[in-house]
């Protein structure tokens, strides 16, 4: 199921999108190739793999979840999704920018859609979780108002998931 693509300021169309959708492949590849990457086998002998299958592609469909898209010209360059954490809280994952499409402020864009989408579906807050060998995305959380739930002090491979909360506005 497809919801009507919206086009933000910025020009890029945003699709809300089921995971099984072949526009949603290069956001899962890349991921695939990112966290083989950077964590090899960190989290368990599964690595990437065990990490993406983690979660049923139902917890990412609505009316709790939703994964969202931005295409360029007909081209997936970014994404992210939520499900429902609680009763009032969406936890964000997969969060993604295309490695040819990274430093224009794409990232700052899929957390605002995935931001607004959530508060549509009623959520009050929001959780996530990056790596300790992702300090980009630590930056990007830290600069957009979420809250670190772990003592930024503290050496992040000792920590693994570094936690972050935020509180949506209200409507």
């Amino acid at each position: 199921m497809t919801s009507t693509p919206t086009r933000p300021a910025s020009g890029f169309t945003v699709l809300s999108l089921p995971m099984r959708d072949p526009r949603v492949r290069p956001l899962l590849d890349e991921l695939a190739v990112e966290y083989s990457t950077r964590y090899g086998d960190l989290f368990g002998s599964g690595g990437a793999a065990e990490e993406l299958n983690r979660y049923p592609a139902g917890e990412f469909a609505a009316p709790h979840g939703a994964l969202l898209i931005l295409q360029e010209n007909g081209e997936t360059v970014a994404g992210g999704a939520f499900r429902r954490y609680d009763a009032r809280t969406a936890e964000f994952k997969r969060i993604w920018t295309h490695s040819a499409h990274r430093r224009r402020g794409l990232a700052r864009l899929v957390l605002a859609e995935l931001e607004a989408e959530a508060a549509r579906r009623g959520y009050q807050r929001i959780y996530l979780t990056t790596g300790p060998r992702q300090p980009e995305a630590r930056n990007l959380y830290l600069a957009t108002g979420y809250t670190p739930l772990f003592d930024l002090e503290a050496d992040p491979e000792q920590i693994k998931h570094l936690a972050f909360s935020k509180s949506l506005a209200s409507s």
